[in-house]
């Protein structure tokens, strides 16, 4: 016991402090003598520096794996985020173009309103910033989330796909056109069902239809509104593929017509060829058959393959019979959508006011209406489109007679306004459904064209449709009679009702009544260019069709709008030359086809066209002046007013030197003395006539204007001793243009047949006009001597007079050409090439003309200044070779003025001039002497 004691008492012993002994530290005491060091990952919490971030330094891949989160305020922030970034960092979009565009479709789909909604407005920002050619790769995707969004059971997804909808449609319409197959079907399934076998069995009718509208009650707008919405998008859809879709060329007056059409797409631009360049294989031309068009299917030869187009629409709509497939599920549901709409605007049974709808009805029919429109245009080629018309006709025409023309023409109801507290609830569902407000005028014109559409050509058994197109007809002519402003869209949907109507009906009291009611609307005078050219476009396509219609042929609005035509131009000048343009191509149409009317009317105002001060062939653009040219070709007369103007035209600068040419050419084949054979088209001037225009064009320069020079002494070099004649220096620019008009003017003389006798006439018309003047244009003087030696017979020798006039030019001419040698020789390089090539062959082929050049030289009479000009002109003389022969022949003469120059000049020592003088001088004589003893028989003619 003891010792079990004992070890008890060891185990708690107290510890025995000693003094002045460290107290022994206890077992569980902290140590704090050792040291730390921190560790930095400094990986972990980097924020991403590797692009843009935006106000909360977030990145790109932060925002886009954020619209992946289960919260819904995160994703909305993320795509304010992407917003943001986007704004502020455009290049951003082409670096993750492919990324962006995936991650917000899929939240196209989200259960949150404000993430779809915000999805939808950055959709739209790419939208605006990213063409659609960078899109393309992409966009199935997009179509897949957006057709998920529009068939989603929840109604408001389906509502906010609409306005993603409405994004793709306003950037990308082509895009979507080419996946129509798919979202058609989706468009269906928004406002329908399809009945299941059992309930089909029910309620199909006799035309198999198993498609029935549905009610959502849930939604936030009614269903009248809904389907407006989803109809208003369908529209916006068919439309985009009617655009995208290759239009035919047909008979039928569609806005996108060829020749005579007011868009201008469809024309084919002319390939002008330099044929130097394609001797050389410098150019290379591929042919294709029809210029390049799309052949017709009646076309049987071709130049190469056809290659397959790419596809431009869905599968569903690519043949007639697919688009009257999907017409015959949609035109009874379309139906049904008005019915019930009518239903409920009119729940009274009273028959009055049932023309009077309310603005919702109004929308929904018009809705109704512009897609029956764009169903007939789905057809690929016309004759499909007419058996589209044909099918329509046979299936729905007693229909639509009963839904759509028993009330026909329709107004808006006037409902009266009551002050009433503003519903927010109400005003918001009203704000879900696109604002379309119709106008009744835009709903009858939409109908009229729905209607008569259906209309087909009038024969055995079609007599019935006068009963309903009679007040289709009586619209359309009060509504163009009445003066009511159109705009460019109505006013082609009405004249496209005219066109059907003229061409189906057939008939002659029609025609006049309907073109009657078009030519009241043609002659406001405020009509802006748009409709004054779609009217024309109107007009001159109809009357293309006049051959192959009787009752279009000699219609009596037809040949008085022909024959304003004319005024019209006249006086609308230069103010619009896009619309005056319009104008000539009517008139070139109808003048090329012989119209009386319009070329009496041509005729009767052709001074006042072809003015050149203030007519259009002046002041349009050089296009519209060739075609105004080429209108000449078509006058039954030309008088001799008409001659002088076009003289003038030609040699006034206001057109150009090849324009002038083609007119002078136009002339020539007009006259008789051309020798062409025209058929039975006589000729539309006298000979008299054309050799004084020939003889106008040929001086340049009015009588009057060359009266006025006489009496003005400042513009005009004196005469001096050694220049007989009183210059007026025409510019550079003028002269060039009128050496060309000379040229032209020869030319068609030398085609006249005898040159003697038009070398008489050319020089009686000297003799009886010019030899009295006393100051001459520079340019007239070389024209004159270019035209004398081109017509030159020595069966005709010139007269006196004739002879002294043109020595004078001659030597005028030579004087003023040292003078520009000295002067400008650079800029005046053509002009003196232009002079001295008109004096050397005129001294070279006209008899005598160099000898009584060198008898006008009288040196006594000249200043010592003239001298050296005389020297120069006589050394370039003895150095041309083609008339030194005649020299020879005048070698006393000629040297008799050398001996008088060598004996008048004064100076001490010889100048150079003289030297070189002396030096030609003595070639030429020892060259010609052997040669001068075989042609002694040109010293009596030279």
């Amino acid at each position: 016991m003891k010792s079990k004691k004992k070890k008890r008492q060891d185990d708690f012993q107290k510890v025995k402090l000693k003094v002045g002994k460290t107290k022994p530290k206890a077992d569980n005491a902290t140590i704090t003598s050792f040291r730390t060091k921190g560790i930095h990952l400094s990986e972990q919490l980097k924020r991403d520096t590797s692009g843009p971030t935006t106000h909360r330094q977030l990145g790109i891949n932060d925002l886009l794996s954020q619209l992946h989160h289960y919260n819904a305020n995160v994703k909305h922030s993320a795509l304010l985020g992407l917003r943001e970034l986007l704004s502020l960092n455009p290049s951003l979009l082409d670096q993750h173009l492919s990324r962006l565009l995936s991650e917000v479709a899929a939240v196209f789909s989200d259960k949150d309103g404000n993430v779809r909604v915000a999805a939808t407005r950055v959709l739209r920002f790419i939208a605006q910033s990213v063409p659609a050619e960078r899109v393309s790769p992409f966009f199935p995707l997009l179509s897949a989330h957006l057709s998920c969004a529009m068939t989603h059971i929840e109604p408001g997804i389906q509502e906010d796909a609409m306005k993603v909808l409405d994004v793709l449609l306003e950037h990308y319409p082509a895009l979507l056109a080419a996946r129509s197959a798919v979202l058609l079907t989706n468009f269906l399934e928004l406002i329908s069902h399809k009945q299941s076998s059992s309930s089909a069995k029910k309620t199909q009718d006799a035309k198999g239809r198993t498609w029935a509208l549905s009610v959502n009650p849930s939604r936030t707008v009614t269903s009248q509104q809904w389907r407006l919405s989803v109809l208003s998008r369908l529209g916006r859809f068919l439309q985009a593929v009617v655009e995208e879709r290759p239009m035919e060329e047909s008979d039928n007056f569609t806005q996108n017509e060829g020749v005579f059409g007011s868009s201008g797409e469809g024309t084919l631009t002319p390939l002008y060829l330099n044929w130097e360049e394609l001797s050389y294989n410098k150019v290379g031309v591929r042919l294709y058959e029809h210029s390049g068009a799309k052949p017709t299917p009646r076309s049987t030869f071709k130049l190469r393959p056809e290659v397959e187009p790419a596809p431009t629409v869905g599968e569903c709509l690519d043949s007639s019979d697919s688009v009257q497939s999907f017409a015959s599920t949609l035109v009874p549901l379309l139906l049904e959508v008005w019915v019930e709409a009518s239903t409920s605007d009119c729940p009274w049974n009273s028959s009055e006011g049932t023309h009077l709808l309310t603005p919702d009805a109004m929308s929904v029919m018009f809705q109704v209406l512009s897609i029956l429109q764009l169903l007939r245009k789905l057809a690929p080629q016309q004759e499909h489109r007419d058996a589209l018309d044909a099918w329509f006709y046979k299936e729905y025409l007693g229909e639509f007679k009963q839904h759509f023309m028993k009330n026909f023409p329709y107004g808006a109801r006037d409902t009266p306004k009551h002050r009433k507290k503003v519903d927010l609830k109400r005003s918001k569902q009203t704000a879900a459904v696109p604002g379309l407000t119709v106008e009744p005028l835009a709903l009858n014109i939409t109908l009229c064209q729905v209607m008569v559409s259906l209309s087909q050509r009038q024969g055995v058994g079609r007599e019935t449709d006068g009963d309903w197109l009679t007040p289709l007809r009586s619209f359309v002519r009060d509504t163009l009679s009445s003066g009511v402003k159109l705009s460019y869209k109505q006013l082609h949907m009405l004249l496209g009702t005219v066109w059907k109507m003229v061409l189906t009906q057939r008939s002659k009291t029609v025609t006049e009544e309907l073109l009657a009611a078009v030519y009241v609307y043609y002659k406001q005078r405020n009509l802006t260019l748009q409709p004054r050219s779609l009217l024309l476009s109107f007009y001159s396509k109809l009357y293309l069709q006049e051959q192959g219609h009787t009752h279009i042929a000699r219609s009596k609005v037809l040949c008085c709008w022909l024959a304003s035509l004319p005024v019209q131009l006249s006086q609308l000048g230069h103010r619009n030359p896009a619309l005056s343009a319009r104008l000539i191509l009517s008139i070139q149409a109808a003048a090329s086809r012989g119209n009386k009317d319009l070329l009496n009317s041509l005729h009767t105002h052709a001074c006042k066209l072809y003015d050149p001060q203030e007519g259009v062939v002046v002041l349009l653009p050089a296009e519209s002046q060739q075609q105004m040219v080429q209108l000449l070709y078509f006058l039954p007369k030309m008088s001799q007013s008409l001659l002088a103007n076009l003289s003038c035209c030609c040699t006034a600068g206001r057109i150009s030197a090849s324009l002038a040419a083609s007119l002078i050419r136009i002339i020539h084949f007009r006259s008789s003395l051309s020798g062409w054979s025209i058929g039975c088209q006589e000729a539309a001037l006298q000979d008299v006539d054309y050799i004084s225009f020939l003889f106008s064009t040929l001086t340049g320069f009015s009588s009057d204007r060359l009266a006025s020079l006489q009496e003005d002494e400042d513009d005009y070099l004196p005469p001096t001793p050694l220049s007989p004649l009183s210059l007026y220096p025409t510019p550079l620019e003028q002269f060039t243009h009128h050496w060309d008009v000379v040229e032209e003017v020869c030319h068609s003389l030398e085609t006249l047949g005898s040159k003697s006798q038009c070398f008489d006439i050319l020089q009686n018309g000297i003799c009886k006009y010019l030899t009295k003047l006393g100051v001459v244009p520079d340019s007239m003087a070389a024209g004159l001597l270019r035209a004398v030696s081109r017509l030159m017979d020595l069966s005709v020798l010139p007269i006196e007079p004739v002879l002294r006039f043109l020595s004078q030019c001659c030597l005028s001419l030579l004087v003023l050409l040292i003078t520009l040698q000295q002067e400008l020789p650079a800029e005046t390089n053509h002009k003196r090439e232009a002079i001295w090539g008109a004096c050397v062959s005129a001294l070279s082929t006209v008899p005598r003309l160099l000898r009584m050049v060198l008898q006008l030289l009288r040196v006594g009479d000249l200043s010592e200044d003239e001298l050296p000009q005389l020297g120069q002109i006589l050394s370039m003389l003895l150095q041309h070779t083609p008339i030194q022969n005649q020299l020879l022949a005048n070698a006393a003469l000629l040297q008799e003025i050398i001996q008088q120059l060598t004996r008048y000049s004064r100076g001490a020592t010889r100048e150079q001039w003289l030297t070189d003088l002396l030096y030609c001088y003595s070639v030429t004589v020892t060259h010609g002497s052997s040669a001068r003893r075989g042609n002694l028989g040109l010293r009596d003619m030279y």
